[in-house]
């Protein structure tokens, strides 16, 4: 679809959701956004890709509710790991905006750690998308820990689907990859019955010592992040017409190639949502035919949260 037109159905879906912050992945106009969501009120920082691509990903932030007090990338292709990116930012909200009474510093129990990545599509790579979310993850924590202990969220089209190994080892901080298969890591490839018979595959468990280097950084079996993180969507009830089994939104990206859920929000216990954007049910994403369309200007479905901090006691 037309670039013009799509920017302008983007930005105006972006105004209606009212957002104080915003992840994007595969950006290939950061100016253009950059230069339309500035009038909003937003700033940004945007990370390429590394290679012959020509996308990366970008975050926003409201600036008169956030302040920049750090920020962060990683090029998975500096340690083997393909050429897509991730970035962090830490923001800290802004001093006026709490109690006249309140004494307390806002840089620790009012900051945040936020970090955007898109992972490998390829999905018979489940050992480099492991890894990339392994630096992913442990890049934010050590953010956390450099800012004082301060909350976390992560967010990002993972390429992965919730059923996955890859959201498993999000979800429980830990993944022992010879369980698995490294072709469906992901669950791109998933035939159905896969999960209870995976044990029963020949080919389970032959990881090279390579592969598992990739995954878990070292040659062990075993994965693990520093994290206790909680997806948002699956903290707040929703309707089985539009949320799986677990919670999670039924779809998040619509076209010829694919239906399913591939995007995710996740924070530490430190924030508790309070409300979650629901995504289209299946008849209604139908009607528009695949995504993106006219009245949508992007092949993924926004997914959106409203996040508190659990300390605080507005």
């Amino acid at each position: 679809m037309n670039w013009e037109y799509r920017k302008k159905i983007l930005c105006k879906e972006i105004r209606g959701y009212q957002p104080s912050i915003l992840c994007l992945q595969e950006v290939d106009h950061f100016d253009d956004l950059n230069k339309i969501l500035r009038k909003d009120g937003f700033r940004g920082l945007y990370k390429a890709r590394s290679g012959d691509s020509h996308d990366g990903c970008a975050i926003f932030w409201k600036s008169d509710l956030f302040t920049l007090l750090d920020e962060e990338n990683i090029e998975f292709q500096r340690f083997g790991l393909r050429h897509n990116v991730a970035q962090f930012c830490v923001l800290k909200m802004n001093q006026d905006l709490h109690k006249a009474d309140d004494t307390s510093s806002a840089s620790t129990s009012h900051s945040i750690v936020v970090g955007n990545i898109h992972v490998l599509y390829n999905p018979n790579r489940g050992d480099i998308k492991l890894g990339q979310m392994r630096m992913f993850l442990e890049k934010a924590y050590e953010l956390s820990q450099k800012w004082g202990c301060i909350p976390v969220v992560v967010t990002g089209d993972l390429n992965s689907l919730p059923q996955s190994a890859l959201y498993e080892y999000v979800a429980s901080s830990k993944l022992h990859v010879q369980q698995h298969d490294r072709r469906q890591i992901s669950g791109q490839l998933c035939s159905s019955g896969y999960t209870e018979s995976r044990y029963l595959h020949n080919r389970i468990g032959r990881w090279t010592d390579e592969e598992k280097l990739l995954a878990t950084g070292s040659r062990d079996n075993s994965l693990k992040h520093p994290l206790m993180l909680h997806s948002a969507y699956t903290g707040i009830p929703g309707s089985s017409k539009v949320r799986d089994k677990a919670g999670e939104p039924l779809t998040t990206s619509y076209h010829s190639a694919f239906s399913g859920t591939v995007d995710y929000i996740w924070h530490t216990s430190d924030l508790v949502p309070v409300k979650v954007l629901e995504s289209l049910p299946t008849p209604s994403l139908k009607k528009t035919g695949g995504l993106p369309s006219k009245e949508w200007g992007s092949d993924h479905l926004a997914i959106a949260c409203e996040l508190a901090f659990a300390n605080d006691s507005d």
